[in-house]
């Protein structure tokens, strides 16, 4: 306890005569305090002016998330804070915080230099300001949430790999300003670096990638969706230096083939995700190495990979046991028996909770039987396939009543009229 909570205390016992205050221990009442979220702690703060000291003590706010009031915080509520925490607070959520700018920012890096998760998603008034703070004053800093801020550029990567060296996980998705030479940087100065995620960062191409396989070695998530300029040849490069990679998102990166898939599944046997949609390019060969060699697989989205037939559902079926989630939407080439071989495996009997079949025209109800013996399936996605009737999902739900199946069935087109095609009235007309 600190010298100012002391200090609090001595007022707290001298003025306040409530029975619970009496009988408790000060610091016995902190603890308890201490387990309380955001909005409980205000309304504690206002019973008596004893208990407004216990809640508003800084070590009861140690994590803070401020979502839930988004629209009202304002840059000078993130300055109090800063003020009243110091460094108590180890994690800040402000996503969504609109309002937030990088003056307030800055007022809380000087304040809060203990720092450790900070969430700025969709703080959109934030700039490189702000990581220059936060790399001048929060060297402890290991998670930052930068989603949506528009006006990151490379230089924002710059400082943080210049005073935040021991960041693990960074999420710059849809920072579209961002280009090799940020990653480049950040990649020297945070070698700890274990999750990146870069969805929708339009400019970075294979350079990109392959400073990260140079310097990041303990990388395990990296997230490339809608990267566009990425090919195999960044994505091969990566998996060479980065062999404790579990989660793979190369979805929409549309140049993508079997090459990728071979070097994830020679090179990264851990990977437990990949999210592979809107890769059309790719084929049953590229996944029948990865299946043969990545053996702890668990979710997998080939949404859109056209080319992809049962073969690869037989590979997963033999060598990914702890399967638990498979989109194959849009997978034209999927038939019957193929999630035959999908149910009747270790991962569909004892693992398989989602499988997603939307707009597979060759499914029918027989897929629905095979997936009877899926005794842990949760949701089955079944949009536009065709050939799938009502009594097939009827079966299946009293089979496993707590299954979600998700389908459309077109409206049935009404009888043409018994009195011909003539103008129809309505009730008053026929009055008159």
């Amino acid at each position: 306890m600190n010298s100012i909570t002391k200090g609090r205390f001595e007022v707290f016992s001298n003025s306040d005569e409530a029975a619970i205050n009496k009988k408790l221990p000060k610091e016995l009442l902190l603890r308890i305090f201490s387990y309380l979220d955001v909005v409980t702690l205000c309304r504690c703060a206002q019973v008596s002016k004893a208990w407004n000291v216990l809640a508003l003590d800084g070590s009861n706010w140690q994590k803070i998330d401020l979502f839930n009031f988004q629209t009202d915080i304002e840059g000078r509520v993130v300055e109090n804070i800063s003020k009243r925490c110091g460094g108590f607070l180890r994690q800040l959520s402000l996503r969504g915080c609109l309002s937030v700018g990088d003056a307030s920012m800055k007022t809380f890096a000087q304040n809060c230099r203990n720092i450790e998760h900070l969430n700025l998603n969709g703080c959109t008034k934030i700039t490189d300001s702000t990581c220059v703070s936060l790399s001048k004053f929060c060297s402890k800093l290991r998670h930052l949430d930068l989603t949506s801020c528009v006006s990151i550029t490379n230089h924002a990567l710059k400082a943080l790999s210049e005073g935040c060296r021991v960041l693990e996980n960074l999420n710059l998705s849809w920072c579209d300003q961002i280009t090799r030479d940020g990653i480049e940087a950040l990649s020297r100065g945070c070698t700890s670096l274990k999750a990146l995620l870069l969805r929708g960062c339009t400019q970075l191409d294979d350079a990109a990638l392959k400073h990260l396989q140079k310097h990041c070695p303990e990388l395990v998530t990296i997230n490339m969706q809608s990267c566009t300029q990425v090919t195999d040849e960044g994505l091969v490069s990566l998996c060479r230096g980065c062999h404790k990679l579990q989660m793979v998102c190369v979805s929409g990166c549309s140049n993508i083939t079997d090459a990728s898939l071979t070097a994830l599944g020679l090179n990264c046997q851990r990977l437990k995700i990949l999210e592979a949609a809107r890769c059309s390019h790719v084929t049953d060969a590229g996944f029948t190495v990865l299946a043969r060699n990545c053996h702890e697989l668990e979710k997998m989205d080939l949404e859109e990979c056209i080319l992809v037939t049962d073969n690869t559902l037989v590979q997963l079926s033999i060598h990914c046991p702890r399967l638990q989630a498979l989109s194959l939407s849009h997978c034209e080439l999927i038939t019957d028996d193929g999630i035959r071989h999908l149910s009747s495996s270790v991962c569909g009997q004892e693992r398989l909770q989602v499988v997603e079949l939307d707009n597979c025209p060759l499914i029918t109800d027989i897929t629905l039987e095979h997936l009877k013996s899926c005794q842990r399936l949760e949701r089955i996605e079944l949009y536009d396939c065709q050939q799938v009737t009502r009594a097939g999902i009827k079966r299946i739900r009293a089979h496993l009543p707590e299954i979600k199946v998700h389908a459309y069935f077109a409206p049935v087109t009404p009888p043409p009229s018994v009195h011909g095609g003539g103008q129809r009235l309505c009730r008053c007309c026929v009055i008159l």
